[in-house]
């Protein structure tokens, strides 16, 4: 693994706002860099991310069971007691999963490190599954890149793939939504509404803030027409949450992603994946952990519900110690402190994907501190044997 300079193709910001991608560089800065790419073997990809992301993927889907078994780690997960039986229900009933993420810290040399799962809302998506493939072809045709050279990205097709395998489950149509307002989330529905209709599926847009609810419980659209299925990007914590939360197990709207998905996207998962697989060499040794004391050094702290790298605190062997502010606040978890690789002074985090159950591409995340905000750069990636 390493990363090397290229030059810009001259027009990619025109070939961005073509097809969407407008928040390519929010509030003038960069977020979108292929002035620079991280090469990767073959067997990188295939033994040290792939299968290691299948394996984890297991790991963490054998947990479910365990913990919908436990009244104890429902509550250590702080899933609110009137939502575990609609939660176990999803589950039992297989409703199916469409993507997800998986955090990686990885340097080329050395097994992976599992930092975190972001199984319900994961964003970078379009970057990953589209846009990065485009910048592959286009260097490949003029040649400065071998056109040998690959990606792992077979997200676009499996996005297809898995809407049409999962279309019967859902009445249709299937409505996309999202907050409106928010450019990075508009276009990753609106990528995925493409995607389910190239897979034959009737679909609809519908902002976040337009959804209501009838007097008889269901939630329904502008139009007063009922829901029946919903693909959100809006977390599931949070909807339990909103004034609209106590409807949802009787309202029989089918979500995407599914009610199950909340036991995964959340960071409690870490040190119930420690208890049971201690010593695992993907995995760091994670605990629950009160929020109240002092970090002690070589120890990062993260709340269960987080995102974009807000409210973490990470304290060093040497006693370094760096805070990042945002919305969130406990209950917490503890994590033992891996740092990122440095590239030269820049920290890339591997976005590992999934569709469905299946590993088919990574998106990678740079950032000029280790640990990785929101204003982090999505660097390309290419394979180079």
């Amino acid at each position: 693994m390493r990363r090397i300079t290229l030059g810009e193709r001259p027009d990619w910001r025109s070939q961005a706002e073509a097809c969407g991608f407008h928040f390519h560089s929010p509030h003038g800065r960069r977020y979108w860099d292929e002035s620079a790419c991280y090469v990767f073997h073959l067997r990188q990809i295939e033994d040290d991310i792939e299968a290691a992301t299948a394996e984890l993927h297991a790991m963490a889907l054998d947990m479910v069971d365990r913990i919908l078994a436990s009244e104890s780690m429902l509550r250590q997960l702080a899933i609110p007691s009137s939502h575990w039986e609609w939660i176990a229900h999803s589950w039992h009933r297989r409703d199916g999963s469409l993507y997800g993420r998986m955090d990686l810290a990885y340097d080329g040399n050395h097994p992976v490190r599992l930092y975190e799962l972001n199984y319900d809302t994961p964003t970078s998506l379009f970057e990953a599954a589209w846009f990065q493939w485009g910048w592959l072809e286009d260097l490949r045709r003029q040649q400065q890149l071998p056109a040998s050279a690959d990606q792992f990205n077979s997200l676009h097709e499996a996005l297809i793939a898995r809407f049409a395998a999962l279309g019967p489950q859902w009445p249709m149509p299937l409505y996309f939504s999202a907050l409106a307002g928010w450019p990075e989330d508009r276009a990753t529905i609106d990528y995925l509404r493409d995607c389910a209709i190239q897979a034959g599926l009737e679909t609809r847009h519908l902002d976040l803030q337009q959804i209501g609810l009838s007097q008889d419980g269901y939630f329904t659209d502008g139009d007063d027409r009922v829901l029946h299925s919903l693909f959100k990007l809006y977390p599931l914590e949070d909807m339990l949450r909103d004034r609209y939360g106590p409807f949802l197990p009787r309202s029989a709207l089918r979500l995407i992603e599914p009610p199950w998905k909340l036991l995964l996207s959340n960071k409690g998962l870490l040190p119930l994946l420690w208890q049971h697989h201690a010593g695992h060499p993907m995995l760091l040794e994670a605990h629950f952990d009160a929020g109240d004391q002092p970090l002690p050094r070589g120890w990062v702290r993260k709340p269960l519900f987080s995102r974009e790298g807000a409210n973490i605190e990470m304290h060093a062997v040497d006693g370094g110690y760096t805070r990042t502010e945002g919305p969130y606040s406990g209950p917490w978890v503890m994590q033992r402190l891996h740092r990122l690789p440095s590239f030269s002074g820049r920290y890339p985090v591997i976005g590992s994907w999934l569709v469905g159950d299946q590993p088919c591409g990574i998106g990678i995340r740079e950032d000029d501190q280790p640990i990785t905000g929101d204003l982090a750069r999505f660097v390309p990636h290419v394979i180079i044997d």
